[in-house]
């Protein structure tokens, strides 16, 4: 079993109750899902950089990425309908927490002049999202063998439909949010 998920059984779940006030253990807010997403934009000039990004998105996720393909052509962009412009993993179970301990313990400290993520990037319902400029602060990603650096997108979903709950279900996972 994962080491976050016994936590959460254990700990989090009694810590949550006495905190908000629940008597009823199913409406404590639970984390759902985490999807992680890149978005390969120079994918559209160099085919190899959009397989490389969804080896290395499956490597860190410890699943096989999904490729994401344009749904509308923009000119602008010289982007045309079902080019391939992003990987995204959804993780659930035990592969979540196993992620999740991996993001806390190890890849945000390996941040250069890391002082913690934005409290303030909630959705209003619950859920954070996250942005990480390269993939390189994850073990599994070998920086010899990286040809480009690539961002990535990290959802957290929770059953919480309020921010408040949510940041303190996060908290008692240890998610480092700074001070403001």
């Amino acid at each position: 079993m994962a080491r976050l998920l016994e936590r959460y059984k254990a700990e989090i779940v009694n810590g949550l109750k006495e905190k908000l006030g629940r008597v009823n253990v199913n409406s404590i807010p639970k984390l759902q899902k985490i999807v992680i997403n890149m978005g390969v934009g120079k994918a559209l000039t160099d085919k190899n950089r959009m397989k490389e990004a969804a080896d290395q998105l499956g490597m860190i996720a410890g699943q096989r990425a999904q490729i994401r393909k344009a749904k509308v052509a923009v000119s602008g962009f010289r982007l045309r309908e079902n080019n391939e412009i992003g990987a995204r993993v959804t993780l659930r179970g035990k592969l979540m927490y196993e992620f999740m301990d991996r993001l806390i313990s190890v890849a945000l400290p390996r941040i250069r002049d890391f002082r913690g993520i934005s409290p303030k990037s909630f959705d209003g319902n619950g859920n954070y999202s996250m942005g990480l400029s390269e993939q390189s602060v994850f073990p599994e990603v070998d920086p010899d063998k990286m040809n480009f650096t690539q961002g990535m997108d990290i959802t957290f979903v929770t059953s919480s439909r309020n921010d408040g709950e949510a940041r303190e279900l996060l908290r008692a996972f240890g998610m480092p949010f700074r001070e403001n």
